[in-house]
């Protein structure tokens, strides 16, 4: 067995160097500063640096990240707007907006910023507003402190305390008109060091919408206090309107990049289930707090509430948003879609890719053939271009996801609209087949088709509207479908 000796002089070494390098330790400790540190901090103790104006963003764009910033001064100006502004195609609503937009402007801040918020009231609004933003500890969230009438303005200042993504809406007295007529928006509060870096940040923010008219009824429509109070939605929408997020309007990143979205909801009454189909939710910043979750595939958005999803895009293709209370997606608006493009990734997922796919539905009632149906249709006739402005939203809202913008159909799913020999052939048969819906065997240019339409409750106005403007596009042989020849078709059924 071996001895090991060890002198008096080799463990007072041993000893001395234990000492310093524990001191050394202890001193990088008690060096951190309290905002880098992991320890809880008092936030109404970090002292402010100069000031600077807040950038303010409408959706889906946000500000700039803080980075590293110092706490300080931020100046926020918002101005109340009352507008009317297109809610979806022939459809105008008056919004009440924080800054122009629904939601309102996006607010970026850290925590331990001295927040001057000065909100004024257009002189041309009808109505008092104010704020209460979810973010102030104070008494009504800054509400008691900004109640403005029309051509005034105020202003109020707050500590942000708490790091998180919060909601801010009026809280002006009907509250629930207030809200449900745009009145809501995001205020999010870093931490030191600001968040993460993500290539793509967007800003989406469900609300439900209550109408006098039905969903799609045309013209301007005012806001319904009884659908409100019975929770009966209209429309249920991303930022606004119908198709804020669609076609040209969608979102966009490249295949690899880490997508982040600031996602809040309104309400005034409907939870969200926030959904992006096709993609899984790589860390959820659960009610937009410090709690995260990781692969997620669906996340719960309550009124007044917000959440914080982040994901890499792995592959190219549109992938959509929804609440998956899905006839909310599909029939109320509440769809959007993210653009990904960049190379394909066949080790992460390969096959067809059909266009068309998860398209909104629009609000008709879609039955199964041979079930009753009330129709309405208003007296006065429509010239051939009323009829064609019509029957494209119709077509639009009703018929786009099966048969496509250009009317050419799903190969071996749903027949061409476009040359059609079948709808040219008897003008009659297909108006049946709108009115009473069709199921079996048809064979259309050629090619076997056997599956189900589904008849649509659809007033004779509409349904001669539509037809009307499928015969005189695409080739078609221009018939000019009446309203009578509808209902002569419909009562003979």
């Amino acid at each position: 067995m071996t001895r090991l000796n060890l002198n008096t002089t080799d463990i007072i070494k041993g000893v001395l160097s234990f000492l310093f390098f524990t001191a050394l330790f202890l001193s990088c400790e008690s060096n951190a500063t309290p905002e880098n540190s992991s320890q809880k901090i008092d936030a109404s103790e970090i002292a402010v640096q100069g000031e600077m104006t807040a950038e303010l963003t409408a959706p889906p764009k946000v500000p700039k990240p803080i980075g590293s910033r110092a706490a300080t001064k931020l100046i926020v100006d918002m101005e109340i707007l009352e507008k009317e502004e297109e809610m979806t195609d022939g459809v105008t609503y008056v919004y009440w907006t924080f800054g122009g937009s629904v939601p309102g402007s996006f607010i970026r801040t850290r925590i331990g910023d001295e927040v001057e918020f000065t909100l004024k009231n257009h002189p041309d609004n009808k109505l008092p507003h104010n704020i209460d933003l979810h973010a102030v500890t104070g008494p009504g969230g800054g509400a008691t402190s900004s109640f403005v009438a029309p051509g005034h303005q105020t202003t109020f200042s707050f500590k942000a305390l708490n790091p998180g993504l919060y909601v801010y809406h009026c809280a002006t007295a009907p509250v629930g008109m207030h809200i449900a007529n745009g009145m809501y928006g995001l205020i999010l509060v870093e931490p030191a060091g600001g968040l993460p870096e993500v290539d793509r940040e967007y800003y989406v923010m469900q609300g439900d919408f209550y109408t006098k008219g039905e969903n799609g009824e045309q013209g301007l429509q005012a806001f319904d206090m009884k659908k409100a109070v019975d929770e009966d939605a209209d429309y249920v929408v991303f930022n606004g309107k119908v198709g804020s997020l669609t076609g040209d309007n969608a979102i966009t990143a490249e295949v690899g990049e880490t997508v982040r979205l600031f996602v809040g909801n309104g309400g005034p009454n409907l939870v969200s289930s926030f959904h992006v189909i096709g993609e899984i939710f790589d860390k959820v910043n659960v009610e937009g707090g410090d709690m995260i979750n990781k692969d997620v595939q669906t996340t719960l958005v309550p009124a007044g509430g917000s959440a914080i999803v982040e994901f890499k895009v792995d592959v190219p293709g549109t992938f959509i948003l929804v609440d998956h209370s899905i006839f909310r997606a599909f029939n109320k608006g509440a769809l959007g879609m993210l653009t990904v493009s960049g190379p394909e990734n066949a080790s992460v997922y390969s096959g067809k890719q059909q266009e068309g796919i998860y398209q909104p539905e629009g609000g008709t009632i879609q039955e199964m053939p041979d079930e009753g149906l009330v129709n309405k249709s208003p007296t006065k006739a429509l010239t051939l271009t009323e009829k064609m402005k019509l029957g494209k939203t119709v077509y639009d809202k009703t018929c786009l996801a099966c048969h496509q913008p250009t009317g050419r159909g799903i190969t071996a799913a749903f027949p061409p609209l476009a040359k059609s020999d079948y709808l040219n052939e008897d003008v009659d048969r297909a108006i049946g087949v709108v009115v009473n819906g069709k199921s079996g065997e048809i064979t259309v240019n050629g090619e076997k088709y056997n599956n189900i339409m589904p008849k649509q409750v659809l007033s004779d106005r509409e349904v001669a509207s539509v037809m009307t403007y499928i015969y005189n596009s695409w080739e078609n042989n221009k018939t000019e479908v009446s309203e009578s020849d509808v209902a002569r078709v419909r009562n003979s059924h």
